[in-house]
C-alpha cells in the first residue's frame, strides 16, 4: 500500500509547521504572565483584547494537536497495513476525517480580520410574496441554526415574527462561538428559491425571495458613540405561537436610531432590563457594520425596509425545481445536493468566498441568473 501526499502525514512532519506551535506557547505564556496581574482587570479595554488573544492561541494550539492526533492514527493505520491486517476501511475514514478537518482549518486561516472572531448576529426578512416568502425566510432561519449546530455553536433567538398563515414576517437571533461573524459574513445578501410551490392548489412554480444581514456582536472593546438622544425607545407585549410562548406584560424592547433609522428589538427575555440591554447591544453591533460602510463608500442599505428583495441584489439561488442545485452567484460555486445545503452544510459557499475575498475578487456587482 503506497501512502497518500497528506499534509503531517508523519509523525517527523509534525504539524508545527503549519501552526508554529513552540511559538504560539512561547506566546501564550506571555499573555498568562500579564493575565495574573490583578491591576489588568480595572481597564477593560486592556483586558479583553488581551482574554480574546489568549483564547485564540489556545484554540490554535488544540487545533495542532488535534492534527497530530489524526496524522497520528493513520501512521498506525499504515504500520498495521504493513503488518498484513485489512484496514482500508479504517484508513479511508481517517483521511477523509483529516480532508475535511484541513478543509476547515484552512478556512480559518483566511479569517484575519478586526471582527472576523466575534459572534454573529443574524437578520432574516422575507421579500415581497406573501406565505411564499414567508415559508422561504423560515427555512433559511433553519439552514443558518442548523449550521451553527453542526458548528458546535450555541444559537438564541433574539426576536421572531410569525407569518400570517406559515414561515416568518423576520427574525433576528445570534450566533455564538469563535469565528461565527467570520464564516457568515458572506451570507450577507438576497437569497432565491425556486420550487414547486406547496401552497399553489395547481402546483405552479414560484419564485421566492428573502434577505439575509449578518453583523458581528461587538463586545466593549469596540467604540460605538452612540447618543442618548438619537434613540427612541418602545415597548410592548412579545407575541408568539400562544400559551406560555405570550408574554403578559410590555416586557419587549424596539430600539431606533433616529439619525440611521437603524432598528433593533428583543423579546426572548421575561424582563424588559435584559431585553433592552440586548437590543442595545444589536444596535450596537449594526452600527458599526453601517459605520464601516460608510467608510468604503458602499451604497448598501442595512435594513430590509428599505431594501428592494429581488434578482438585482441577489447572492445566491436554491433551485429545486426543475432541477435540483444550489448556486453562488457571486463564486460560482455549485451544489447538486440542495437538500444537505438546506440543512445547514454550507462549508462549500463559506470557503469559496473567503478565497475570493482573500484573492479580491468579489465582483462588484453580481450578474443575475438566467438558468431559470
Amino acid at each position: 500500500m503506497s501512502s497518500p501526499t497528506l499534509p503531517c502525514a508523519t509523525k517527523s512532519a509534525t504539524c508545527g509547521s503549519i501552526f508554529d506551535a513552540a511559538r504560539l506557547r512561547k506566546e501564550l505564556v506571555s499573555i498568562e504572565q500579564k493575565v495574573a496581574d490583578p491591576a489588568l482587570w480595572a481597564d477593560p479595554a486592556k483586558s479583553q483584547p488581551l482574554m480574546r488573544e489568549r483564547k485564540r492561541l489556545e484554540s490554535l494550539l488544540a487545533d495542532d494537536e488535534k492534527l497530530a492526533g489524526h496524522t497520528g492514527d493513520i501512521d498506525s493505520y499504515f504500520e498495521l497495513a504493513r503488518e498484513g491486517e485489512a484496514v482500508e476501511a479504517d484508513l479511508a475514514r481517517e483521511i477523509d476525517e483529516l480532508g475535511k478537518y484541513a478543509e476547515a482549518l484552512e478556512s480559518r486561516t483566511m479569517l484575519s480580520g478586526e471582527t472576523d472572531m466575534l459572534n454573529a448576529i443574524v437578520t432574516v426578512h422575507p421579500g415581497a410574496g406573501g406565505t411564499e416568502s414567508q415559508d422561504w425566510a423560515e427555512m433559511l432561519m433553519r439552514m443558518y441554526l442548523r449550521w451553527a449546530e453542526r458548528e458546535g455553536y450555541k444559537t438564541e433567538i433574539d426576536e421572531i415574527q410569525d407569518g400570517d398563515e406559515a414561515g416568518i414576517k423576520s427574525a433576528t437571533f445570534t450566533i455564538t462561538g469563535d469565528y461565527a461573524y467570520g464564516l457568515l459574513s458572506g451570507e450577507t445578501g438576497v437569497h432565491r428559491l425556486v420550487r414547486i410551490s406547496p401552497f399553489d392548489q395547481a402546483k405552479r412554480r414560484h419564485t421566492s425571495f428573502a434577505s439575509v444581514f449578518v453583523s458581528p456582536e461587538i463586545d466593549d472593546s469596540i467604540v460605538v458613540d452612540i447618543k442618548p438622544d438619537d434613540l427612541r425607545v418602545d415597548t410592548y407585549r412579545s407575541g408568539g405561537k400562544g400559551g406560555q410562548h405570550v408574554n403578559t406584560t410590555d416586557s419587549a424592547v424596539r430600539i431606533t436610531h433616529i439619525p440611521t433609522g437603524i432598528v433593533a428589538a428583543c423579546q426572548n427575555q421575561r424582563s424588559q432590563h435584559k431585553n433592552r440591554e440586548k437590543a442595545m447591544k444589536m444596535l450596537r453591533s449594526r452600527l458599526y457594520e453601517y459605520e464601516l460602510d460608510k467608510k468604503k463608500a458602499i451604497s448598501r442599505k442595512l435594513e430590509d425596509t428599505k431594501l428592494e428583495i429581488n434578482f438585482g441584489s441577489q447572492i445566491r439561488s436554491y433551485v429545486l425545481q426543475p432541477y435540483r442545485m444550489a448556486k453562488d452567484l457571486r463564486t460560482r460555486v455549485e451544489v447538486g445536493d440542495v437538500d444537505r445545503v438546506l440543512d445547514g452544510d454550507l462549508a462549500p459557499f463559506i470557503r469559496g468566498y473567503l478565497k475570493m475575498r482573500r484573492e479580491g475578487n468579489l465582483p462588484a456587482a453580481i450578474e443575475e441568473d438566467d438558468d431559470v
